[in-house]
């Protein structure tokens, strides 16, 4: 619950990471409170949200398992997000390793099979920072294998 959050992330901290100061552990609890509470992707970490989602399953001829980090899934639409640990964050889109681009193609043409008539919407949170970023279908069009087409959001 949102209100439990701030106690159970020192908790989570002061058993991992006991060796951190506790100013670098109040940063950090600040800084992941920051993003999860953001109301543009509130979505993503509520009750309705799931994390550590196992995919699997082929696209074109392109076998494809992995662990999706975070999986919100509404009547409407499904939101996959990525964590991705960078010393130095992308900018924008176009700094986005090609890899990940890849990756994050290939998850959303599993979930719009998987949720037809949803669309299928992709986001990298950046853990230096940290921020989230979502993806265009334009940056991940160009990665689909020929055989199936984007699922365009």
């Amino acid at each position: 619950a949102p209100e439990r959050r701030e106690a159970a992330a020192r908790r989570w901290l002061g058993r991992a990471a006991s060796d951190l100061s506790p100013e670098l552990c109040a940063e950090l609890v600040a800084e992941t409170l920051a993003v999860i509470s953001d109301p543009a992707f509130a979505h993503l970490f509520g009750p309705e949200s799931r994390a550590e989602v196992p995919i699997a399953g082929t696209v074109g001829s392109v076998a494809v398992t992995g662990q999706v980090d975070r999986l919100a899934v509404s009547t409407d639409s499904v939101f996959v997000l990525d964590y991705k640990t960078h010393r130095q964050a992308p900018a924008n889109e176009s700094q986005v390793p090609e890899v990940y681009l890849r990756q994050m193609a290939l998850y959303r043409a599993l979930l719009a099979r998987a949720f037809p008539g949803r669309t299928v919407r992709c986001g990298l949170l950046w853990t230096e920072g940290p921020r989230i970023m979502e993806l265009s279908d334009a940056a991940l069009d160009r990665f689909v294998p020929e055989s199936n087409p984007p699922a365009r959001g």
